[in-house]
């Protein structure tokens, strides 16, 4: 009897826990690790972006642009387990929206916030949820965008202020000698400046231009569909398809363009990515497309 009341007491004390949420949490926890110690070794993140484009731009004939070309693929190489979390993620949270019994609790607390949290958390443990785990590659993005700005400045070294970082930043093993200045010219473009083109004597920012319509078309195109646009997954998917653009546009438009044909071919390989995966919703492209 003993022994048996003590293995019941065991029992009672070790609880199983939602193994799912476990691991996901830690992966959240592990990329804001990452992400913390990336803005603390600041300078040695900008280091890691110069050399990785020099050593690209010394394999591919000094071509700066098929470089960064390149460097976003790996990139992209690099970031893949995450966009594919992202995507299970995704369609986790739009099978809840979906799910009758968190529509029925969605009902019955639609007037008690503080309860309806308590059960939303109870049900994303239950279902290994992890309401985090769609943002994890875009913070891991933001690090490489900010990092790029004062990267490709450096690595250009249009100016003895940016040469001499470059000196600072560039490995031994990299024969910068023969390489610097590196040439910034690709297409009409000099990848070190923001991007103009003159057309009918009006000065036009093309490029940014491409880079607010390509992360417009990604954002809608990788947006779940769902049965009720009012849900908060909707909600922050309209935002994010509407300020993304903007904010990408106004980096485009005052810093150097060879940022901006990172996010063009990061936006394109997103949406490849995606398809390959049949995760695209070309219907979001439509009015109403959204709904089912």
């Amino acid at each position: 009897m003993k022994n048996t009341t003590n293995k019941t007491q065991t029992q009672v004390k070790q609880p199983e826990l939602p193994q799912g949420l476990s691991r996901e949490s830690l992966k959240t926890v592990a990329v804001i690790g990452i992400l913390v110690l990336a803005f603390l070794r600041w300078n040695d993140v900008i280091a890691i972006l110069i050399n990785a484009m020099i050593f690209i731009y010394s394999l591919v004939g000094q071509n700066f642009g098929i470089a960064l070309i390149l460097f976003t693929i790996l990139i992209r190489v690099i970031t893949w387990p995450l966009n594919a979390q992202q995507m299970k993620g995704a369609a986790a949270m739009q099978e809840l929206q979906n799910d009758k019994e968190w529509q029925a609790i969605q009902k019955k607390y639609a007037k008690d916030r503080e309860k309806l949290a308590q059960e939303q958390m109870r049900i994303y443990r239950e279902r290994g949820i992890n309401p985090f785990g769609s943002c994890l590659p875009t913070l891991v993005q933001f690090p490489i965008l900010f990092a790029l700005i004062p990267s490709i400045t450096y690595a250009i070294g249009s100016t003895p202020l940016s040469i001499l970082n470059l000196s600072r930043s560039v490995y031994s093993f990299q024969d910068v000698a023969a390489l610097v200045p590196l040439n910034s010219k690709f297409l009409w473009m000099d990848l070190g400046l923001p991007e103009r083109t003159l057309l009918f004597g009006l000065s036009i920012p093309i490029l940014a231009l491409t880079v607010a319509l390509t992360t417009y078309i990604q954002t809608k195109l990788t947006m779940p569909p769902s049965a009720n646009p009012n849900d908060q997954a909707a909600a922050t998917g309209k935002m994010m398809s509407i300020y993304m653009p903007i904010m990408l546009y106004f980096f485009s438009v005052n810093y150097a363009s060879g940022l901006s044909v990172y996010f063009v071919i990061s936006n394109i390989l997103s949406i490849i990515q995606y398809a390959m995966m049949g995760k695209v919703n070309w219907r979001n492209l439509l009015p109403g497309g959204q709904k089912k």
